[in-house]
């Protein structure tokens, strides 16, 4: 069965800001927690939260505008982001929003997530780099370097942050803490992330100096990456597993790569067709000739019909662009421009004055025109 769309299931437009989708977020949250007795409904509290995951990242809303949920399956060719509702943590989602366990009088994560492992391995952040192509690079395709800053874990402590580990003496090891809230509803649970290990469960005797106990470093790092042909601007590519490193022992994040192609002096494009303008002169558009123009892949020679019209069209099957994740090609189209001259010697004149004396009126144009003078 098709998802619904995620700004219907928030109630939001697609052009809602960050905070519009946080605050439609919170409001649904509260409304379909199952700890809600009235409203209280698991299903769409899932979907809520399936939506708000999506919609509030940059890189994945970017992903799902252009795409839709075929982003997010398996089916979704080289923008396959790999994400799917399973890899969703609502209790991180809701720590995030709600700042703890507790909103609204719910006891937070007791019905979903609550017992989820502080401990368990995360992937590590996505980072999105805009990459700036020239027209030939998009479309033949090329390699490119990108420089970016990730981070890497800590080659000192192997990424736990410090030496001597010992459990944490505020939370007793579970990474959390817990306290109850009176009101006139009952006793709610409330469920924070413990301030001193921040949810590991456990600290060090000695911190290490290298990274000051975040267990990574910021480093610098060269990458280079293969552009398939037919890129065009505000397309996505995914490269998987090579962003900021994960944290207790999770996967590295990804990098997302976001292209911008700068115009062709001579060439238009309209996704995978490509149009030129030939200008031709007056004697060009009346006799005809063959005319030899540049296209992609080398010059070729176009035949111009005897009274060809400024704007008339011509279509070359095959020579456009390259189809991303499909076979075969766009077309070329020619659009011609008959150039009429601005300064004219005697002589030209004259051929022009005897032109125009000959009956070169007798056309259905013009003969329905005059029908109105």
């Amino acid at each position: 069965m098709d998802k619904k769309d995620y700004y219907e299931v928030l109630g939001v437009s697609k052009t809602a800001s960050d905070e519009e989708i946080k605050r439609a977020f919170r409001k649904l949250a509260k409304e379909y927690h199952p700890d809600n007795k009235q409203t209280g409904n698991e299903e769409k509290f899932k979907e809520v939260g399936e939506a708000y995951a999506i919609l509030s990242d940059p890189a994945k809303r970017r992903q799902y505008d252009q795409f839709g949920h075929q982003a997010f399956s398996n089916n979704g060719g080289a923008n396959y982001s790999g994400f799917s509702a399973d890899d969703i943590d609502l209790s991180e989602i809701f720590r995030e929003v709600f700042g703890g366990g507790s909103f609204g009088g719910f006891s937070g994560f007791s019905s979903f997530g609550g017992n989820r492992n502080t401990k368990r391995p995360r992937k590590g952040e996505d980072s999105l780099l805009t990459v700036n192509l020239s027209f030939e690079e998009a479309v033949f395709g090329c390699k490119k370097t990108i420089t970016l800053d990730l981070n890497e874990k800590c080659s000192k402590c192997n990424g736990t942050g410090g030496f001597k580990e010992t459990t944490c003496d505020t939370c007793g090891g579970s990474g959390r803490i817990i306290s109850e809230q009176r009101s006139l509803f009952g006793v709610f649970q409330t469920q924070t992330t413990c301030p001193k290990c921040g949810g590991s469960g456990h600290t060090y005797k000695e911190e290490c100096s290298k990274c000051n106990g975040k267990g990574y470093t910021r480093e610098r790092k060269d990458i280079e990456v293969s552009i398939p042909e037919g890129i065009d601007t505000g397309y996505q590519l995914r490269i998987s597993g090579k962003g900021s490193s994960g944290i207790n022992g999770g996967p590295n994040g990804d990098i997302y790569l976001e292209f911008k192609v700068k115009d062709h002096e001579l060439f238009a494009r309209e996704e995978e067709d490509i149009y030129l303008e030939v200008p031709l002169t007056v004697t060009e558009a009346i006799l005809g000739c063959k005319k030899e123009i540049p296209t992609l892949t080398g010059n070729v020679i176009l035949e111009v019909k005897p009274g060809t019209q400024s704007g008339e069209k011509a279509k070359l099957k095959g020579k456009g662009i390259k189809k991303i994740n499909a076979i075969g090609k766009g077309n070329m189209y020619i659009i011609f421009k008959v150039i009429i001259p601005t300064k004219l010697s005697m002589a030209q004149k004259r051929l022009i004055k005897d032109l125009s004396d000959t009956d070169l009126e007798d056309s259905p144009e013009f003969r329905n025109f005059k029908r109105y003078l």
